[in-house]
């Protein structure tokens, strides 16, 4: 069954000056404020578009890395996944660097470093996001 989620954000004035709220319509997750200074300097406590895919990333990732080693045989105990989205301003999202760091029980670190290349390359995000390049450091803790 497909399931839709969804977001919306209120923006008030121009781009240098203005500023918005992200409301998580979905979850219910508590708006966050947005801002053109957060997210092309400083965050100040502002969350940004790019810091928003850089948590669906992991979490997807870390959801599929654990799906193709528990069907490999080898579930793991914990992973730990970050995701760091990179924007030039007048240029773009430039990449994406994955980097986790797993404790998986009876796998040595070439079939982890398969596994997560696997689950980079079939992850719904990475999929979507495919016109950006996406790296990856994959360690066994």
């Amino acid at each position: 069954m497909a399931t839709t989620r969804s977001a919306h954000t209120i923006w008030e004035g121009n781009l240098l000056e203005g500023s918005g709220r992200v409301a998580f319509n979905s979850s219910g997750i508590e708006q966050q404020p947005v801002s053109w200074p957060a997210r092309a300097e400083k965050a100040d406590g502002k969350t940004s578009p790019e810091e928003l895919i850089a948590a669906a990333h992991s979490a997807c990732f870390s959801m599929a890395l654990s799906h193709g080693l528990t069907g490999a045989g080898t579930p793991p105990a914990k992973l730990v996944t970050s995701a760091g989205v990179t924007l030039q301003p007048g240029v773009g999202i430039t990449g994406i660097h994955l980097i986790v760091l797993g404790t998986v029980p009876g796998i040595d670190e070439e079939q982890f470093q398969a596994a997560a290349e696997e689950a980079k390359k079939n992850c719904p995000v990475s999929q979507a996001l495919t016109g950006t390049k996406i790296t990856l450091t994959a360690t066994l803790a």
